[in-house]
């Protein structure tokens, strides 16, 4: 639909105009900069409309439209509709294997629920709970529970608002007990692999997702390292009175439900080790998937088997209808306990479609605006400015954080200054995993941070806690940021090409841009 608009414009404009040459133009800084108002102004109508609900379609809608937007302008700048078609594929294609990957964590997100991995992740971060330093272990416990599910909102609606009833009822400041869930959740957010951002960053730096995750524990583990002795320090304050009444609630519901046993931590234990052994991703996280089918088969048989039907035909069929459930679809656990049921409901590979569209989107808006060079001229107005890998940092750190707070939404913090930036890194020697950690360390945690952003508006609803009010505990997403920058200008860990290794990139690239790929 897109292509069809702006190939009726660009014709008519033709047609009009009369335009006698075909030389393209170079856009101005104010046309480079309409189509990213355009989309904060449709993104800012989606947050006052729809609320959190804009990303189940309405912010896609919104990238669709400033697309549009882009393409006119490209029209306008003399850029063919056939370039602007080409650019637009090329960039859908680019990030197709992240898609691919997106799906299988998914399928991955399903099984693991399935067999029980996540819900003995769960009472075993649980079992850590201890009243002298319940700040510490909330991080600990939300960062647990958020690595093994990819999600800082499921966390925090779940896991936050019990440890939010416990530790208000030991005397805590609510504040408190909110900065440190979101600290450990957007921990857990940052780094698994089952978290949509994670694997967002380094599909618009062009990078690998389990090199991504890797390069950033260089920036997350000290700034996790940090938070724990923030919240450490806050706790010795405090001499509170223990309450476990919802902790047990909640193991008691897991337990009854589920067979809970230490030889499910093989599972994840085996993909580390294709993590850690450089297995392609797509092979490591379909490994994990069948390994945790497996896991269910052999520990959770009742759970599989509700009915306990002993023909083998009926059986089977039990068995293959809910596995394959998890693998691709929606799964829903009744365990008698709301939160939990909440906590575990999973949605399989269906459920990472509105992610893929809004990636699809993203890329056909970013393709747009690399079409018409409009992207290139924004970058280029602030590079300008930068003349050091510390400044060019801060200078991606710095417009991620603008795009959470302009237009509210944390993919596009992460989308928008990652089609920016690529080229200017790749340009200058960095390898991608460098934009891509900077990505995640502007754009991933600082959105919470937001009031008016979907996951500060959110997250601050379900734990009844203003947003203002949680921030200055939020340690460490007010940390990551600081020691991303910090880290560049320290010039430590920074991953460059070799000179042979830039020079193909360069030859590659100049090969493509001549023949118009």
């Amino acid at each position: 639909m897109l292509l069809l608009v702006i190939q009726i414009i660009s014709v008519n404009y033709s047609m009009i105009s009369n335009m006698t040459t075909t030389k393209v133009l170079k856009p101005s800084l104010l046309q480079a900069f309409i189509p990213i108002i355009a989309l904060i102004f449709f993104l800012t109508i989606n947050i006052y409309f729809w609320g959190d609900d804009s990303l189940n379609g309405a912010n896609q809608l919104a990238l669709l439209f400033a697309a549009v937007i882009a393409g006119i302008i490209s029209m306008r700048l003399n850029v063919s509709f056939s370039d602007i078609q080409s650019k637009i594929i090329n960039t859908i294609s680019d990030a197709m294997p992240s898609v691919l990957i997106l799906f299988l964590i998914g399928s991955l997100s399903g099984t693991w629920m399935l067999s029980g991995v996540v819900p003995t992740l769960i009472v075993y971060g649980l079992d850590l709970l201890n009243p002298s330093v319940f700040l510490l272990a909330s991080v600990l416990i939300s960062s647990i529970v958020s690595v093994a599910t990819g999600s800082s909102w499921s966390t925090i609606a779940t896991i936050g608002v019990a440890l939010m009833g416990i530790g208000t009822a030991l005397g805590f400041s609510q504040a408190m007990i909110a900065g440190a869930v979101i600290s450990g959740a957007y921990f857990g957010d940052k780094i698994s692999p089952l978290s949509d951002t994670t694997n967002l960053a380094p599909a618009m730096a062009g990078g690998d997702l389990f090199t991504h995750i890797k390069y950033m524990l260089n920036t997350t583990i000290p700034s996790f390292v940090l938070t724990f002795i923030f919240f450490l320090i806050l706790g010795f304050i405090f001499t509170p009175e223990y309450q476990s009444v919802g902790v047990d609630s909640i193991e008691n519901s897991i337990k009854s439900n589920f067979h809970v046993t230490p030889w499910l931590l093989l599972v994840p234990a085996l993909l580390i080790f294709l993590i850690v052994t450089k297995v392609p991703p797509l092979i490591a996280l379909f490994i994990s998937a069948l390994s945790a089918s497996l896991a269910a088969l052999i520990f959770q048989s009742t759970l599989l088997n509700p009915k306990s039907s002993t023909e083998l035909l009926d059986v089977m069929q039990m068995y293959y209808t809910q596995i394959s459930q998890a693998w691709f679809g929606e799964y829903n656990y009744h365990t008698g306990n709301i939160s939990v049921d909440n906590l575990l409901e999973t949605g399989g590979m269906a459920g990472m479609l509105n992610t893929v569209w809004l990636i699809i989107m993203a890329m056909v808006f970013s393709g747009v605006m690399e079409a018409g060079q409009l992207l290139k001229r924004i970058a280029n107005a602030i590079i300008e400015k930068v003349n050091s890998t510390g400044s060019l940092v801060l200078a991606t750190v710095t417009t991620s954080i603008f795009m959470n707070i302009t237009a509210a939404d944390q993919y596009i913090s992460i989308v928008v200054p990652g089609r920016m930036y690529a080229d200017i890194y790749k340009r200058r020697g960095y390898k991608p995993e460098l934009l891509s950690r900077s990505l995640e360390d502007g754009g991933t945690v600082t959105s919470v941070l937001v009031p008016w952003n979907t996951c500060g508006a959110v997250n601050s609803t379900v734990l009844g806690v203003s947003t203002l009010s949680y921030l200055p505990f939020a340690f460490f997403n007010l940390i990551s940021p600081l020691m991303s920058v910090l880290m560049a200008y320290l010039n430590i860990k920074i991953r460059r090409y070799t000179s042979e290794e830039q020079s193909v990139l360069m030859a590659i690239e100049n090969e493509q841009q001549a023949t118009g790929i």
